[in-house]
């Protein structure tokens, strides 16, 4: 009976990583869509060339690169049985999160301080396809929050133990995918003009 419980724990586990990498790559197909449309708008006649690119949004990629660091050495202090430095390191990542989620709004009010808006008479299509895409990717750091509030609950309930981390693994593919979806996404935007 433990043999048929531990082969069917396997295939959830498997399971719901499949359904993760499902969910990772819808994301990047909606993402690869509105990059594809603004490699198609640069030939419009009022393109901007001259919009300088926010620091916050340069200064945010370390962030979150850092608070991915932060997420895979939780996992590694908790198969360590490092109780302390995994409440530490998983506290971290959710702060790191939030100080991104902020930077992305100074860039905001950074292109505005420059006079080019999202909406309106004045509206440019240079920073609209910014506002869309980089706030569809803050609506994705904002549910990887969440789930980080999820894991961090579940760590305080002791649920995660050596070789029983599931849920960790899962919010950490999910918190990854976001961050390397940003340093492309900043990549794009920065080197694509």
């Amino acid at each position: 009976m433990d043999l048929t419980q531990g082969t069917t724990s396997e295939k959830q586990k498997r399971a719901k990583k499949t359904m993760m990498w499902f969910a990772m790559i819808s994301m990047t197909m909606t993402f690869a869509g509105l990059t594809s449309a603004y490699v198609v708008s640069k030939t419009r006649e009022d393109w901007l060339t001259d919009l300088v690119f926010p620091n916050a949004f340069i200064l945010s990629v370390l962030v979150i690169i850092t608070s991915s660091i932060s997420f895979f050495l939780s996992k590694k202090a908790i198969d360590n049985e490092n109780r302390g430095l995994a409440t530490f390191l998983l506290l971290a990542t959710f702060g790191l999160g939030v100080l991104f989620v902020f930077m992305q709004f100074q860039g905001f009010e950074d292109i505005m301080s420059q006079g080019y808006y999202f909406t309106g008479p004045s509206a440019n299509i240079v920073p609209t396809f910014l506002y869309i895409i980089v706030v569809l990717h803050i609506v994705h750091v904002i549910v990887g929050l969440l789930v980080l509030l999820v894991v961090i609950y579940n760590h305080f309930k002791q649920k995660y133990k050596r070789g029983q981390t599931l849920g960790l693994e899962l919010g950490a593919m999910y918190w990854h995918f976001v961050d390397v979806l940003w340093v492309y996404l900043f990549l794009f935007l920065y080197f694509v003009r």
